[in-house]
């Protein structure tokens, strides 16, 4: 689920060396994801309605099989998030989507709201099931005015201390979990890219 310029050089550029790979897509209501997972799958623009059911689609970058969830951001969508992000029981289904990484799209320019997605990214980050899982926080919609800086974003989101830069992270240390944040515009096919790179090389 990743793209920055033309939809071959950027999926090159991702660098992602597993055959499959589970990434989660999450986030609150309209804060882009749909878009964003439509973008990278057909590097088109489509404004969907609000997802109100997760969904899910098998992508290719590079040399890379993997499966893109965006598990919607209503409050109804929300509490089945977990069940996409650990071993479950689905409509009678065992179902084994261990997230090998976390992606947090945050509406940047919907400040009222920076407090209820905190609280949704606190109670993720929390969850031993994703204890180790690298987690790319994706400020969205900085093509519109208002949009938060990213130092502001941060600071709501209660992560000025706790990202841990945009190089290469040594996860020889077990008690640090890759986790960042990258300003973007899915509209305008600005940044998420750069974030995607970052997140590839935890992804092994």
């Amino acid at each position: 689920m990743f793209l920055v310029n033309r939809l071959y050089g950027t999926q090159a550029s991702l660098g992602l060396r597993q055959e499959e790979a589970k990434i989660s897509l999450l986030g609150l209501d309209n804060a882009g994801k749909t878009t964003l997972l439509r973008m990278l799958k057909d590097e088109r623009l489509v404004l969907p309605l609000p997802t109100q059911f997760p969904t899910s689609e098998g992508l290719r970058i590079g040399k890379t099989k993997f499966k893109a969830f965006d598990l919607g951001g209503s409050q109804i969508a929300r509490r089945v998030w977990p069940d996409y992000y650990a071993k479950v029981k689905l409509l009678c289904f065992s179902l084994l989507l261990n997230a090998d990484a976390v992606v947090y799209v945050v509406d940047a320019c919907d400040k009222e709201r920076f407090a209820e997605s905190k609280r949704e990214l606190d109670a993720l980050l929390s969850d031993e099931a994703l204890a180790k899982v690298p987690f790319l926080v994706l400020g969205n919609k900085i093509d519109i005015p208002h949009a938060a800086s990213e130092d502001e974003l941060r600071y709501h989101l209660g992560l000025t201390d706790f990202t841990t830069g945009k190089g290469k992270v040594d996860l020889g240390d077990q008690t640090v979990r890759p986790l960042e944040v990258f300003m973007c515009s899915v509209v305008r096919k600005m940044g998420y890219g750069e974030g995607f790179e970052w997140m590839s090389q935890y992804i092994k």
